[in-house]
């Protein structure tokens, strides 16, 4: 059976805006959460994020999420996010006898969220332990899978499949969904104020206006990765430029301490630096997990430009979303997210603007 709708991506949509807004100024908007941070998440990908810069993600009010590679002590009380495989989860707090007092943030980091041993182990763990344990879950590329995720306790579910930077899921399998669709027949489902799970948009973002779109088509939260890589700050091994000065071509050359005083002046001065970025199913991934099976790689490993720093990407950032909440006459994240209509364009229509 072959459903002949037309299912959208980010590129095929607009938000006009509202008829009139009686917003001012950016001064007006608040574009952070009840928490006071920013609706985003760091993929937990151990080219962006691990213990030495997770404070850095914090300071700029982005929520840091652990990678697995990162993560050795799953008894022990972590000051943020922690992304654990479902093995793991299940051998740690699947037995229902692990006690203990703060409340403690796991991501159930896996690739297919629609395996029912995932939503019997959520089920379990959370009608056992409650609001201490707070889970994310998925991935998930099924309008229908994030209401059953949300009844069996789920308290953030990352939606998304195969459209990450560095993920060859979609490409190889041809399994997937385009994200803007699911995002929006997930909300047509499952309206904000009937859910308790926040929906997670995870993978695919490529710049401010996706994030943007996301968040108004009915996202609580987008997860990055490959923006936040280009970050100078991001966990992933930084690089020297080489510069081929008879024809201008750079390459990686010496490896640098990204978090030194003299590379960040270097950077802000116009020195070039590159960085290393891995789809967390890499082979290279999978073994500095320690898996004895390796199996084929649905990820891929690349060279990345740095392009900012993370306070520079963030303040634009800020800035771009107040900017589209007040086309729109919304003040605050809450009032915007999901509640703002979208347009389909053409192709023509999108080449038109894209610069």
């Amino acid at each position: 059976m072959i459903n002949l709708t037309p299912k959208f991506d980010f590129n095929d949509l607009l938000v006009p805006p509202s008829e009139i807004s009686d917003i001012n100024s950016r001064k007006e908007i608040s574009v952070y959460d009840e928490n006071g941070m920013l609706p985003l998440f760091t993929a937990p990908m151990d080219t962006v994020i691990d213990w030495e810069n997770f404070k850095i993600f914090e300071e700029q009010k982005i929520y840091p999420i652990i990678p697995r590679t990162s993560v050795t002590e799953y008894k022990t009380a972590h000051p943020c996010w922690t992304a654990i495989s479902l093995k793991t989860f299940k051998e740690v707090y699947g037995n229902l006898d692990f006690e203990f007092t703060d409340k403690k943030h796991i991501l159930i980091d896996i690739a297919n969220g629609h395996m029912r041993d995932l939503l019997e182990s959520v089920e379990e763990a959370k009608s056992f332990y409650g609001e201490k344990l707070v889970l994310m879950v998925g991935n998930i590329a099924h309008p229908n899978t994030f209401k059953i995720l949300n009844d069996a306790g789920a308290d953030y579910v990352r939606v998304g499949i195969g459209n990450g930077a560095g993920c060859l899921t979609t490409q190889n399998t041809g399994v997937g969904y385009p994200m803007a669709s699911l995002i929006d027949e997930i909300r047509q489902l499952n309206p904000i104020a009937s859910t308790r799970a926040k929906l997670v948009a995870d993978g695919g973002l490529k710049d401010f206006a996706d994030i943007c779109k996301a968040l108004a088509l009915g996202a609580n939260y987008c997860m990055v990765g490959s923006i936040l890589n280009k970050t100078l700050e991001s966990a992933g091994e930084t690089f020297r430029a080489n510069v081929h000065h008879t024809d201008g071509y750079t390459e990686p050359g010496e490896k640098v301490n990204q978090y030194h005083a003299n590379v960040k002046m270097a950077f802000q001065s116009g020195a070039k630096f590159y960085k290393k970025f891995r789809g967390m199913s890499t082979k290279e991934v999978q073994r500095a997990l320690g898996n004895e099976a390796i199996r084929t790689s649905e990820g891929v490993t690349r060279m990345q430009p740095v392009e900012y720093t993370l306070a520079g990407w963030v303040d634009n950032f800020k800035d771009y979303l107040a900017t589209h909440m007040s086309y729109v006459g919304t003040r605050t994240l809450e009032e915007f997210i999901g509640n703002v209509p979208l347009i389909s364009i053409t192709q023509n229509s999108f080449l038109r603007f894209k610069k």
